[in-house]
């Protein structure tokens, strides 16, 4: 008897020990090892190593590898890479560590998985997605995709055949979005449009105009309610707003943010800072029960404001674009949609009457003085691109990753909000890096006059109220641009 427990217990002791490795398995990231011939203006062709992550052809680069093929090039730089993290500097001269240009030895395969390590440029702190490896000297390496590392030391990239890169230090990073589209780049997104919010011009779209869920990204039509109320007096920032058992209850579910007890206390600045910076649903939900006085009427508004704005593909269920359910004995489970179309029109409405709005979705980090709490902006576009200003962020399964982003650009005289809408990304690696892309382009194509003017316009419509100090502010940022003009030319 004593023999079988012995079994028993050895049985069940090994059950556990495969059931506690699958987990662990399951997760590990899988890499392909490879090389790739890198050429430069130089002339000279470079052995770099390379990793595809989990698919064949989504490759990243051996950054120490590049650095020595750039060595000599005016886009050099130096690199620093430890366990998990980079810091990489334009312009300095790189130091060799050994095993550099080199393919990868018999039996090397690195199993690493791709991640948001630490990465600064210069001493600032970016958002860029990348693989560190150890190599046998003992030193790491990180790798990174090559368009990233393209448009961060802004040189011209091109594959004039397989397993090959090409790399001209002499022109500047180049985005071409019927290129990438003809090439199926945009076969992993729902929907994307690039436009000029100042003067409604479309500088590019893909699958534009069909509907989509779009996640958190809804917050922007709460928070365009929630402007409106402070302008009409109907609240004010540093009112209080008294935390309902619903958004406690929100705040305690897997879709929980902030932790919030019902009668507690918020301010509403700090309510919109939740709202926009963290995207916390409670703060959202309490935002709506204060101006409607619960979330269904606050719906009701979402819907009625959207069809005031000409948003023709816009339905709202939720003040924060969760999944929701009906109440029927078979649930509907639904979801905010709208087509990238309708958030350009959105968006750019409430950059021109609220373009303070930006003084919150600009900051990477706040303090919730009420409450306490410091939160960080789920934007990483604010890191990556100076100029960027906002906007939202938004993830659901069935949304995908979504990204609205806004950035600055000058054309002498006025400063312009360009906007990059991406829904329905398959990660947020994806979201980052077609936003990157596109927000490169919006520049790209209001310095060259590119667009689709005339009918494409936003239309602001008149029956609307505006709000005076954004006009006054519109009107001050123009005539400021035009007096340093004046005074140039003197």
């Amino acid at each position: 008897m004593k023999t079988f427990l012995q079994k028993i217990c050895s049985l069940m002791l090994a059950v556990l020990l495969v059931c506690a490795a699958l987990p662990y398995d399951a997760q590990a990231g899988f890499e392909i090892p490879g090389v790739s011939q890198v050429q430069t203006d130089a002339g000279t062709a470079w052995v770099v190593k390379t990793l595809d992550h989990d698919y064949e052809r989504n490759t990243y680069y051996s950054l120490r590898d590049i650095a020595m093929a750039l060595k000599d090039t005016d886009k050099s730089f130096s690199l620093e890479v430890t366990k998990n993290a980079i810091a990489l500097n334009p312009g300095n001269a790189y130091t060799p560590v050994g095993g550099e240009n080199v393919p990868w030895e018999t039996g090397e395969g690195p199993d690493t998985s791709l991640r948001r390590n630490e990465c600064k440029i210069n001493g600032e702190t970016v958002s860029y997605y990348t693989l560190i490896v150890r190599l046998p000297s003992g030193y790491y390496d990180c790798f990174m995709m090559a368009a990233d590392l393209a448009m961060i030391l802004d040189v011209g990239i091109g594959f004039p055949m397989a397993g090959s890169l090409q790399i001209d230090t002499q022109k500047s990073f180049d985005v071409s979005p019927e290129a990438l589209e003809e090439a199926g780049y945009f076969y992993g997104v729902n929907g994307v449009l690039v436009g000029d919010a100042a003067t409604g011009e479309v500088y590019y779209r893909y699958q534009a105009d069909a509907p989509w869920a779009i996640a958190s990204t809804s917050k922007l039509m709460t928070c365009l309610l929630t402007m409106e109320a402070l302008s009409a007096g109907q609240i004010s920032l540093e009112e209080w707003v008294t935390v309902s058992p619903a958004a406690q209850l929100l705040s305690e579910s897997s879709d929980g943010v902030i932790p919030m007890e019902a009668g507690g206390q918020i301010t509403v600045q700090d309510l919109l800072l939740g709202t926009l910076l963290p995207s916390s649903n409670e703060c959202a939900l309490c935002l709506a029960e204060r101006i409607a006085g619960s979330e269904e009427a606050f719906v009701q508004r979402m819907n009625q404001r959207a069809l005031e704005l000409g948003l023709s593909q816009a339905a709202f269920f939720n003040c924060n674009g969760l999944p929701c359910y009906t109440e029927d004995a078979i649930p509907a489970k639904r979801q905010n949609r709208m087509s990238a179309e309708d958030m350009f029109r959105l968006v750019s409405y409430l950059l021109k009457v609220y373009p303070q709005v930006t003084d919150i979705t600009s900051l990477k980090s706040a303090v919730l003085t009420s409450l306490g709490r410091e939160v960080r902006n789920t934007n990483p576009m604010l890191s990556n691109l100076p100029g960027v200003t906002g906007l939202k962020t938004g993830t659901t399964n069935k949304a995908g990753a979504c990204l609205v982003t806004s950035l600055t650009a000058d054309d002498g005289t006025t400063e312009h909000d360009l906007v990059v809408i991406v829904f329905g990304s398959e990660d947020s690696v994806e979201r980052g890096r077609v936003s990157g892309l596109l927000a490169r382009y919006a520049l790209q194509a209001f310095y060259a006059g590119a667009g689709e003017p005339g009918e494409e316009a936003v239309q602001v419509p008149g029956n609307l109220p505006v709000h005076g100090e954004a006009a006054v502010d519109w009107i001050l940022r123009t005539a400021r641009k035009r007096w340093a003009a004046d005074e140039t030319v003197e």
